[in-house]
């Protein structure tokens, strides 16, 4: 029990004083680069989406 108490206070010690963490504006432009990344990657995969049902469908409607 005792080397799980040292590994949780050693983490919350590093946690306090070795850890770099962002501040509000890095956080605000990680938040919005993720967003743009990911409206981007949603559309690519919607257009993909998009071209793929219509060249299956298109496919399908010539063997009828």
């Amino acid at each position: 029990m005792n080397k799980l108490t040292n590994y949780f206070r050693a983490t919350a010690e590093e946690m306090r004083y070795s850890v770099t963490w962002p501040t509000a504006i890095e956080l605000q432009k990680s938040a919005g680069l993720v967003l743009i990344g990911s409206l981007v990657f949603a559309a690519v995969v919607g257009v993909m989406d998009v071209a793929f049902n219509k060249s299956l469908t298109a496919f399908y409607q010539s063997f009828r």
